[in-house]
């Protein structure tokens, strides 16, 4: 019975030595990871015409998941010399050579990227994030039609035309 005792209290000591011995420190390795960056400079033909686009993406949930994938898919397009998704604009502003991309493309590949994302209102642009150029017709349509540049500043809470929100700049 003694024997016993004392295998047991040995094999519970043994145990209790083994467990606390076994606190290592986590191991660390590093790891090169190569980056496939195409250079624009090599790829881009100093000759090809370049359009800008606009558009809209619906269906994105997150900024790093879902803007920068899509973002990431267009730019390794051939042909895209850049590629930006604004995630809290829910917009896309791409700069691509219309030889070899077309808005049809970027919008499939938008949409290859996962079933949920929906491109719509894409625009052809000169500048990005540039508010359009139509001053002369929005004055014309019905919130700042006939008015004056006064009448105009008063009416800028209410409308949103290019003309009222310009002329409320200028006070």
């Amino acid at each position: 019975m003694n024997t016993i005792k004392n295998i047991c209290i040995i094999g519970v000591m043994a145990l209790v030595f083994a467990s606390c011995n076994n606190q290592s420190q986590p191991e660390v390795k590093t790891v090169e990871v190569k980056v496939a960056k195409k250079d624009v400079a090599v790829t881009l033909d100093p000759n090809a015409t370049y359009a800008k686009v606009e558009f809209g993406i619906e269906g994105m949930t997150c900024a790093m998941g879902c803007a920068k994938t899509i973002e990431k898919k267009m730019a390794k397009m051939e042909g895209v010399k850049s590629a930006k998704v604004d995630f809290d604009n829910r917009l896309a502003m791409v700069e691509y050579d219309e030889a070899k991309v077309s808005p049809k493309t970027l919008e499939e590949t938008v949409t290859k990227v996962a079933d949920i994302y929906k491109v719509k209102d894409m625009k052809v642009v000169d500048d990005f994030g540039a508010k359009s150029k139509v001053c002369a017709d929005d004055c014309d349509k019905e919130c700042c039609k006939n008015k004056t540049e006064m009448e105009k500043k008063e009416c800028a809470e209410d409308c949103k035309k290019m003309c009222c929100t310009e002329a409320k700049k200028a006070e």
